[in-house]
């Protein structure tokens, strides 16, 4: 069969085939059955292939009224932890026909600006990660169907949310900690208003106040190493008369890694005289000496279940419940306390 000399549409596509553009429509937009018989759905798949035919998807979708493109807002680019929320994402739009946008918003946790005239002309739908609602209302104003990855579950109407399960992260944590014999902590928290954060304050606050004898102390730090390092020396040599933490649980694993600068700086031993936990499992947690203690959080999997959620909304149906699940990594950043 000779190709056509421009690009082949679907009345070439019926021609060669036998059949009415009508019946192509059908066949290639997989609507078929019970329409058209198996062999002429069959000669319209061959003629397609041997005459090189592409649907026209933007056509097909402008008048379906869908982009087939949808937004993953994050805080920011700079940890792997985005990448592979967007990874798992992208995995499972191209799966069904979507792409993605990644769009880091230039306030970090918010408010997000609309990076188009009409974000209900441009996308389907939203996923947002680690943000709160109230900063996604340049873009819910549309009605468009949302997913808050990592939020609030009672953000209010509207939303769908797709939550690891933080607290049991927190809490494997602590018993880790009280396990091991540690009673005297230093919560080394990220300075930032988010429901995640706020979850892991208070879940390690109740399950240490649970055991007679514990002290628990908070140092606040912006995400970043140095950050945390000055924030960890500073509440580590200070409040004279008071017991010396003998573990840092921190928020994440680029807050342990100031953690462990400071501790070096104090001439601290890791863990021989401080243990230090995280929370992600980045690259970075095997990547400093001794290896970190920490939580692991599959991302790839959080942005997979996140855009499962959102093609259910899409389809009208119910998207699964449930946290998902996460679990400690014990490495060598943790050991009993020296006696005093």
């Amino acid at each position: 069969m000779a190709r056509p000399t421009t690009h082949p549409t679907s009345r070439d596509v019926a021609q060669a085939a036998g059949v009415s553009q009508a019946a192509v429509s059908l066949v290639l937009g997989d609507k078929w059955h019970g329409r058209v018989s198996e062999p002429t759905a069959q000669r319209v798949r061959d003629a397609a292939r041997q005459l090189g035919y592409r649907p026209n998807l933007a056509a097909r979708n402008l008048r379906l009224g869908h982009t087939r493109t949808v937004l993953l807002v994050v805080p920011a680019l700079t940890t792997e932890f985005f990448a592979g929320v967007y990874t798992g994402a992208a995995r499972v739009a191209a799966d069904h026909g979507f792409g993605v946008v990644l769009y880091p918003s230039p306030q970090g946790i918010g408010p997000a600006r609309n990076p188009f005239a009409s974000a209900r002309a441009a996308l389907d739908g939203v996923i947002a990660s680690s943000m709160a609602a109230d900063a996604l209302t340049a873009l819910h104003d549309d009605r468009l169907p949302l997913v808050m990855l990592d939020s609030d579950p009672t953000a209010g109407p509207g939303t769908t949310t797709v939550n690891l399960d933080i607290a049991d992260g927190t809490r494997q944590i602590a018993e880790h900690l009280l396990g091991l014999g540690h009673r005297h902590f230093l919560h080394l928290a990220a300075d930032i208003p988010s429901w995640t954060f706020d979850v892991r304050a208070r879940e390690l606050t109740h399950r240490l106040t649970t055991v007679p004898g514990t002290t628990l102390r908070t140092a606040r730090a912006a995400l970043t190493i140095d950050a945390a390092r000055t924030a960890t020396e500073t509440a580590l040599t200070t409040a004279p008369g008071t017991t010396r933490p003998t573990a840092v649980v921190c928020d994440d694993d680029q807050l342990a890694a100031g953690a462990y600068k400071a501790a070096r700086r104090l001439g601290l031993r890791i863990p021989d005289d401080l243990s230090v936990t995280g929370l992600d499992d980045l690259a970075l947690a095997t990547a400093i000496d001794p290896e970190l203690t920490t939580v692991h959080l599959d991302a790839e999997l959080f942005g997979a279940r996140g855009m499962h959620a959102l093609l259910a909304v899409l389809d009208g149906r119910e998207p699964d419940a449930g946290d998902i699940p996460v679990h400690l990594v014990v490495r060598g950043s943790t050991a009993p306390p020296q006696a005093p």
